[in-house]
Formats: C-alpha cells, sequence, structure tokens
C-alpha cells in the first residue's frame, strides 16, 4: 500500500485542511488589526498585560499569523538551515511516522527495528541542528515574533473590540486548536509508531 492512498493518511489530512479553514475563518479583519486610531500608550504595567491578555484572545489567529512570517521569513533568509530543517522533517515522515508499522525498514540490506530507526532519526535530529543554526534560529525568530505580538498587544486598546464570552471561555494563545472537537473513538489512529 502505498503512502498516498493510504485512508489513515487521507482522513488526517482532510482533518487538518478542514481544521486549517475553521481558524482561518476565526482571523479578524487585519484593518481592525493596524487600526492607529485605537493605539495609545499604557498607564501602567498592569494596564499593558491586561490589554495584551485581551488583544491576545481577539487576535489569536492574527498573531499567530504574524508569528508564522516571521519564521518564514528567517528561514528563507538562511536557505541552508531551511534545506536543512525540510530534510530533517521529510526523514522523520517518510523513515518513522507515515511508513506502515507492519513493514520494517531495510536499507543497505539491514533491516531496522522501530526502535533503531527511532535512535537513528533522534540522533539525526540532534547532529542537525548542532551542526546547523536551526535551533538558534527558530529560537530567535519566535521570541522576536512575541515581541512584535506582546508590544502590539500592549499598546493596542481593546475598548473598542467585540469580546464576546465565546472568546473569554477559550482565552488562550492556542485555543484555537480545539483538541476536544473529535472523540477519542472517532479519531483515526495515524501515528502508529510512538
Amino acid at each position: 500500500m502505498s503512502l498516498s492512498t493510504s485512508p489513515a493518511l487521507t482522513e488526517h489530512l482532510t482533518r487538518l485542511s478542514d481544521a486549517l479553514r475553521r481558524t482561518i475563518a476565526r482571523r479578524r479583519p487585519w484593518f481592525e488589526l493596524i487600526d492607529v486610531s485605537a493605539f495609545s500608550r499604557p498607564d501602567s504595567l498592569s494596564v499593558a498585560i491586561s490589554r495584551t491578555r485581551k488583544n491576545l484572545t481577539y487576535f489569536r489567529v492574527n498573531y499567530l499569523s504574524i508569528l508564522a512570517l516571521v519564521l518564514a521569513a528567517s528561514l528563507l533568509s538562511h536557505p541552508l538551515s531551511l534545506f536543512a530543517l525540510v530534510s530533517l522533517i521529510a526523514a522523520w515522515l517518510v523513515l518513522y511516522l507515515l511508513r506502515p508499522a507492519d513493514q520494517p525498514l531495510v536499507l543497505f540490506n539491514r533491516t531496522f527495528s522501530d526502535l533503531e530507526t527511532m535512535w537513528s532519526l533522534i540522533a539525526l535530529t540532534i547532529f542537525v541542528v548542532f551542526v546547523t543554526d536551526i535551533a538558534s534560529l527558530l529560537i530567535s525568530s519566535v521570541l522576536i515574533g512575541i515581541g512584535i505580538v506582546c508590544l502590539h498587544g500592549a499598546f493596542r486598546d481593546p475598548e473598542d473590540l467585540f469580546l464576546d464570552d465565546q472568546d473569554l471561555a477559550g482565552s488562550g494563545m492556542f485555543s484555537i486548536i480545539n483538541v476536544g472537537s473529535v472523540p477519542p473513538a472517532a479519531a483515526p489512529a495515524v501515528v502508529s509508531h510512538v
């Protein structure tokens, strides 16, 4: 059975694209995010923190988009790191995560167990992360993105925003990921090597 025709993979990709579409649909208008008339200096640190929390709740999809753009820009400005990261992800996907559990990995006329494959990939990941500047690049770009989001959140006055009770209930930065939407019995088992 090839990877492209695997029903579990197809179902997983369909669910992933549906979740991505729902998340993008919850994005707030960009002109509302950059409305210059809504910016003011916070009076105190507690006001800045309160504003940031409210803005994180309201603009969470936009803020995640900004983080993704900063990360993408930093990776595109370092093509060797981008190539190494994409190669590493592809190795994990092909050699471990998407490989059928009943088919052992055979390379150079040697059969590798799942445990050997996993430890080899972990060693390869550690080696690639330390040889290239992937770790420092990812950490610095995420910190820059978080800094941009926190600055915007502190200076954007949220008084004109319509925060509804449903928004306040799931008020975390990553609450856009609706983990409880699929009952455990209905969720397909895609990763079979864990």
